[in-house]
């Protein structure tokens, strides 16, 4: 009778291990990586491939029309609303993203943001915000999209996209970036004759390098008919000239507020439209 006592036991003790290995093999795939490890599922570099898209659409255009959003970050809710309120549109070439994809610069915030974005009927861009540096969210920013300085031509008008966001590099690298910059001039495309400037952070900001903020002014003035500057960061609608010479800078407010631009220009000049939804 002990004999087969122990043979029962031995068989349950079987059975029991059995049914743990079975559950610990089946919840591989819930397992989770830390928050900041930078390895990336999905879509990686969209800023090349979507730019290849904007430049094909907008070939020989003479007008085109794209919208912005900024500072999406936490508010996954408000960019869904907004892929819908923009796909309802049939008139825009492309949306431009203001920054702060993420809020403490982990990868999932990327990848949500990321498979949101990529559910617009039209190509984007994103420019990398300061929020967006936190942690490993430069690399993971670089995988999914790519370099945080970057540049395209839609029909006639050449978009200087730059990095701005110097305090999160604490001054150990050139934020902003001169020779990229500068190089713009020297490789201004044949068929742009305008130039449009966007950045996450202003300059008169704290997260701006404000020792050279009139040299980054002079670089901007000195681009073919520079039309107007775009920002986000702060997370309000405004527009202003902050050096007094006539270049406007308008900041693009956070998802949250539930709006974004609609920016027109064209052989006349151009218009920014505030559109809420």
């Amino acid at each position: 009778m002990r004999r087969t006592a122990n043979f029962v036991s031995m068989k349950k003790l079987h059975r029991a291990l059995y049914f743990a290995l079975t559950l610990v093999l089946s919840a591989c795939e819930l397992i989770e990586y830390h928050p900041y490890d930078a390895r990336v599922t999905g879509d990686t570099g969209l800023t090349a491939k979507n730019i290849a898209l904007i430049e094909a659409a907008c070939a020989g255009k003479q007008t085109i029309r794209f919208a912005m959003i900024s500072d999406t970050q936490r508010h996954y809710d408000e960019l869904e609303e907004a892929v819908d309120v923009l796909n309802a549109r049939t008139d825009i070439d492309f949306v431009l993203h203001g920054g702060d994809l993420s809020d403490f610069g982990e990868t999932k915030e990327f990848l949500w943001a990321r498979d949101y974005l990529e559910k617009l009927n039209v190509p984007y861009v994103c420019l990398l915000g300061n929020h967006d540096c936190l942690g490993t969210g430069r690399d993971v920013y670089t995988k999914v999209f790519g370099d945080s300085d970057f540049a395209f031509t839609a029909g006639n008008v050449r978009f200087v996209c730059l990095n701005t966001n110097a305090l999160e590099y604490d001054y150990s690298s050139p934020i902003p970036d001169f020779d990229f910059m500068e190089s713009m001039l020297d490789n201004f495309p044949e068929e742009a004759c305008k130039t449009v400037v966007a950045m996450h952070v202003p300059p008169g900001d704290d997260q701006f390098n404000n020792n050279v903020s009139k040299p980054f002014e002079s670089v901007l003035l000195s681009y073919p008919d520079i039309q107007f500057c775009l920002y986000g960061h702060i997370h309000s609608w405004a527009e202003n000239e902050l050096f007094d010479d006539g270049l406007v800078y308008y900041a693009c407010a956070t998802i949250a507020k539930k709006g974004y631009y609609l920016i027109t220009i064209d052989d006349q000049g151009y218009e920014v439209e505030r559109i809420d939804f």
